[in-house]
């Protein structure tokens, strides 16, 4: 195939939303629309037995989230579509932060009960840094939500985006009988299915369609007011600032009804990004560029706890990935080939032969790789780092089965290669400090410990408020630094500094005091720094 055919035909996004929004659930509808699976799981369904496809540790399937980014692809319509479905827990929001330098556009999902959360806000403010396009589904119209109207006012006001609806709601909760489509003015009227694709009952050509009336009564009045206010108040939709990231399309359903989800998948084949450049420190690498790049941004052990493997997640970004060939490692400067490349359907995988920009291949890796490495054909550069913030959450590491010490340093290591968490270390005595956005990931990590390594802990709380890696240029300072700050400092996995900030205050009077060294609240230093 060729390089410039191959791009046109792939979309590579991700759905982000709050917690208990139905983003798993629309998932697993749009794999089904697709015909990736033939049967769709329900989380925290006592009805249906089979898990959600994309929720593959047994920790989601008990809690009913989903704690880390699963990866799918699918075609549909003549397009490989490569999916991400992010965690929604914000105590796991570095993971969907990082997702979101692998996608070309994302899909929000809204609950219409709830509206614009607290962590859908912050979602959008990482979509924006980068002018990332945004589909807005409205989830959940079976239920008794707040008004249509409401909802798109509360969309632009605390998401800080235009939007037009290009679908709307023919009723609410028990009165809620499917989607008109504005963009084109028909309408499909659907059965509602749970686990399978309803087929269609009738589609009619605009809302004002008499033979409509028969099978939603007087609801059509509303619906052709509902049409009429909408055309009216809002202006024609614009592909153009939809790709900018100034606009965002915005359709109405029920996923767990597949409602909506045909009409959004469709707009989304037709209109969605082709696979874009990527910033390097060597420039905008335009994915039509032959010599092949790509950027680890994520890191998983044992996906597959029967055989402990680790896979790291790559995206190409130009050119051909071909399997077998030698590509280079540019943070190691050493050339490895990989035997066994695979595409995903959530825990599913499939060895392929090549890949191209867009898409998204699990590495086997003894290793090699962090988050943030860069493949190329030869060629040095990198990728813009995909940063670690500072965590806002401090535990020193007990063992607790002394037997298992070396099961217990290769766990807490391997997870905080795959960005679970940060490790700093401190001496003396190497002590390992575990630091996390959030409580959530304390357990996740507690139980992958002893279900994947065999390796039991607790955490003992430090009073920490902040972690700032430390650069400059005065030797001399940064020794004087740390002899007198010891008991709070550490260094991280890389070797690099790091100040344990007991305080807002403290960490004030050391800036004021050290003028001289640089205070970095987050690690995108490490890639100015080219290391």
């Amino acid at each position: 195939m060729k390089l410039q055919e191959a791009i046109h035909q792939r979309r590579t996004f991700a759905i982000i939303s709050h917690p208990d929004a139905g983003k798993t659930t629309l998932t697993e509808k749009l794999l089904l629309f697709g015909g990736a699976i033939q049967t769709a799981g329900a989380v925290k369904s006592n009805k249906i037995k089979n898990p959600a496809a994309s929720d593959f540790m047994e920790i989601e399937r008990q809690r009913g989230i989903s704690v880390a980014t699963s990866v799918m692809a699918f075609r549909y319509r003549e397009t490989l579509i490569n999916l991400l479905d992010t965690p929604g827990h914000k105590d796991f929001a570095e993971d969907t932060y990082r997702t979101l330098t692998a996608v070309d556009s994302v899909v929000l999902v809204i609950d219409c009960v709830k509206g614009v959360e607290e962590q859908t806000e912050r979602l959008m403010e990482v979509c924006r840094m980068r002018d990332t396009p945004v589909m807005i589904f409205i989830n959940k119209l079976d239920l008794e939500g707040k008004d249509p109207y409401d909802l798109l006012d509360e969309l632009e006001e605390k998401l800080k985006i235009k939007v037009r609806p290009m679908t709307w709601p023919i009723g609410m909760g028990h009165n809620f009988q499917g989607v008109f489509r504005l963009y084109d003015r028909q309408l499909d009227l659907f059965e509602a299915k749970q686990t399978r694709l309803g087929g269609d009952i009738l589609t009619f050509k605009g809302a004002d369609d008499p033979a409509l009336r028969e099978i939603i009564g007087e609801a059509q009045d509303q619906l052709m007011e509902d049409v009429e206010l909408v055309e009216g108040v809002y202006d024609p939709f614009s592909e153009e600032n939809y790709l900018h990231g100034q606009l965002a399309p915005v359709f109405f359903g029920s996923a767990v009804n597949n409602f909506g989800v045909k009409e959004l998948l469709n707009t989304f084949i037709n209109i969605s990004p082709k696979p874009r450049g990527r910033e390097s420190d060597n420039g905008l690498i335009d994915p039509e560029n032959e010599e092949f790049s790509g950027f680890v941004f994520k890191i998983h052990a044992n996906l597959d706890p029967r055989h402990r493997d680790r896979i790291a997640f790559l995206r190409v970004c130009s050119g051909r990935f071909e399997r077998n060939k030698f590509f280079h490692h540019v943070r190691l400067a050493k050339n490895f080939r990989f035997s066994n490349p695979a595409s995903f359907m959530a825990q599913e995988k499939s060895i392929i032969e090549e890949a191209f920009p867009g898409d998204v291949i699990g590495l086997y890796d003894t290793g090699n790789f962090k988050i943030g490495d860069t493949l190329t054909e030869g060629t040095k550069f990198m990728f813009k780092g995909i940063p670690s913030f500072s965590p806002e959450i401090f535990r020193e590491v007990v063992n607790t089965d002394p037997m298992k010490t070396k099961q217990l340093d290769k766990g807490v290591q391997q997870l905080s290669e795959e960005g679970v968490a940060q490790l700093f270390i401190r001496q003396p005595g190497n002590k390992k400090i575990i630091g996390t956005v959030g409580n959530l990931q304390f357990e996740v990590i507690q139980y992958r410990l002893k279900n994947e390594y065999g390796a039991s802990c607790e955490f003992r709380p430090l009073n920490h408020f902040k972690a700032c890696w430390i650069t400059t240029d005065s030797k001399a300072k940064l020794e004087e630094f740390i002899r007198i700050k010891a008991p709070e400092i550490s260094m991280d996995r890389d070797g690099n500094y790091v100040f344990m900030a007991p305080s807002a205050w403290m960490l004030k009077m050391a800036q004021e005091n050290y003028p001289e060294l640089n205070f970095h609240f987050t690690s995108e230093f490490k890639t100015e720094a080219g290391s």
